[in-house]
């Protein structure tokens, strides 16, 4: 029951977020503000953030599936002190700063090599690409029946040092990384 009111409250806040961008949200749009949520949700870090004031970057490698939706859905948003900012990354070589990471397709469809290249950074990664969590990655987005739930890699949130709440491991289902 606990995790139904959990589930719920976190369906709410999403679709609250939703509310005045149209009676139906589109896929795009609810994983939209998971990866905008996702930021209550997980704590970074000390050595992680040095400014308290720094944007918290949530970042795109690879397509975008967002197009504008992610960038209207933090604008004028903030974490505590910290404003939200979208970067877009073509190349994970390119990525000098960001807490959390949309890894877009064909890019997510081949994790392993973005993720030793991110390891033990304390970057939050995410994808929908099959079997992301299990080949490494921290957040997949499983659309089901219409529905997003989550996947989430343990394993891959503790080497990178980030600390997930319990709200959200209520609602995620835990999976392992293959082979290990």
């Amino acid at each position: 029951m606990a995790l139904l009111r959990v589930a719920a409250a976190l369906l709410v806040v999403c679709t609250a977020r939703l509310g005045a961008q149209g009676a139906r949200a589109s896929e795009a749009q609810v994983k939209a503000v998971f990866l905008f949520n996702f930021a209550q949700f997980v704590d970074w870090p000390p050595e992680a953030v040095p400014d308290s004031q720094a944007p918290l970057v949530i970042g795109i490698l690879g397509d975008d599936p967002f197009g504008d939706l992610l960038d209207a859905t933090v604008r004028g948003e903030h974490r505590g002190a910290r404003p939200f900012a979208v970067r877009r990354f073509q190349r994970v070589e390119d990525i000098t700063r960001c807490d959390i990471l949309f890894i877009g397709r064909p890019e997510a469809d081949r994790p392993e090599e973005i993720l030793a290249r991110l390891k033990n950074r304390p970057i939050l990664t995410v994808s929908d690409a099959d079997a992301f969590a299990e080949r490494g990655g921290m957040i997949r987005l499983v659309t089901d029946r219409s529905r997003i739930r989550l996947q989430l890699n343990l394993t891959a949130t503790e080497a990178a040092h980030l600390t997930i709440s319990s709200k959200l491991l209520r609602v995620a289902e835990i999976v392992r990384r293959t082979g290990s």
